[in-house]
C-alpha cells in the first residue's frame, strides 16, 4: 500500500498551470505515467484492474478547473512497487479532439505517511474527490443525497470484492453537515465523447466517520471508497487536515 502527493510549485506562469475541463484527462495523464513506470496495462486499466485511486486538488468552477496537486494511492502491493517509481515528467497527456493538454513535469512527489495507528478503530475523513455511488433502483443513476444511501453496504460491497474478503466498516455521514448542506452533490464532467456529448458522473461530498478494524480502515484509505475510484472519485483525506484545495 502506498499514497503519494504530486504538488506543483506555487506561482507558476500561466502557461505552466494545469487547467482542464474534463477530469478524464488527468486519469489519462496518470495512466501514461503508470505505463512509463512499467506497470502492466491490465493492472491499471482493465475491468478487473488492481485498486488505485486519485484526487485532483485545486479550484473547481463551471467554466473549468485548475489543479495544483494530485493525490494518488493504491492498496495493491504490486502497484505500490510501481507507484514509488512514478516520474512527474511522465504525468502528461494531450487529447487531439478537445485540444486539452496537461503536464505535471514541474511537480514534486512526496510519499504520504500512513495515518492508521495500531489498534485504531475509527477514522474521521473528508472527500478529496467526490463519492460516487450508483442508485440501481432508479435506472443505474447516481445517488445525490447521502442521507438516502446505505453507505456501509454500498462501500463494503466494493471493498470486499477488491480485498477478496469480507469488509465490515460502519460508515456514517456527518448529520449536521447534511442538514446544513442538503445539496451536497456535484456534477463532474468526466469526458467529452467524439460525438461532442459530455459524459458526467454525479458525486457527493460530506465529512464521514469510518468505524471498523485497523485493516479495513487502511484498505479504505488506500483503495478509495465508492465507485469510479480510478477515474478520480472516492479519495479520502483526514478530517483534521481539511481538503487543501
Amino acid at each position: 500500500m502506498l499514497r503519494i502527493r504530486i504538488t506543483l510549485p506555487k506561482n507558476l506562469p500561466e502557461d505552466k498551470r494545469i487547467n482542464y475541463r474534463y477530469q478524464d484527462i488527468l486519469h489519462d495523464a496518470l495512466v501514461n505515467a503508470w505505463l512509463q513506470a512499467k506497470a502492466d496495462k491490465s493492472n491499471i486499466l482493465d475491468r478487473d484492474a488492481l485498486a488505485w485511486n486519485f484526487a485532483a486538488l485545486g479550484w473547481h468552477r463551471k467554466d473549468g478547473n485548475q489543479a495544483h496537486s494530485l493525490v494518488v494511492s493504491t492498496a495493491a502491493p504490486l502497484l505500490a512497487e510501481t507507484l514509488v517509481k512514478l516520474n512527474c515528467a511522465d504525468i502528461r497527456y494531450t487529447r487531439a479532439h478537445t485540444l486539452e493538454s496537461v503536464d505535471f513535469s514541474p511537480a514534486e512527489i512526496h510519499i504520504e505517511p500512513d495515518p492508521i495507528v495500531p489498534g485504531q478503530t475509527a477514522l474521521g475523513v473528508v472527500m478529496l474527490s467526490p463519492l460516487a455511488i450508483r442508485d440501481y433502483h432508479n435506472g443505474k443513476r447516481w445517488h445525490t443525497d447521502l442521507s438516502q444511501v446505505d453507505l456501509s453496504t454500498a462501500i463494503n460491497t466494493r471493498l470486499s470484492r477488491l480485498a477478496g474478503r469480507e469488509v465490515k466498516l460502519k460508515i456514517q455521514a456527518d448529520s449536521l453537515y447534511l442538514r446544513c448542506n442538503p445539496k451536497h452533490s456535484t456534477l463532474v464532467p468526466l469526458k467529452q465523447m467524439k460525438n461532442g456529448k459530455t459524459a458526467f458522473v454525479i458525486g457527493m461530498d460530506a465529512p464521514l466517520v469510518l468505524q471498523g478494524s485497523e485493516g479495513d480502515l487502511r484498505l479504505a484509505w488506500y483503495a478509495g471508497i465508492g465507485e469510479k475510484t480510478r477515474n478520480g472519485f472516492g479519495c479520502i483525506g483526514l478530517a483534521e487536515q481539511g481538503i487543501g484545495r
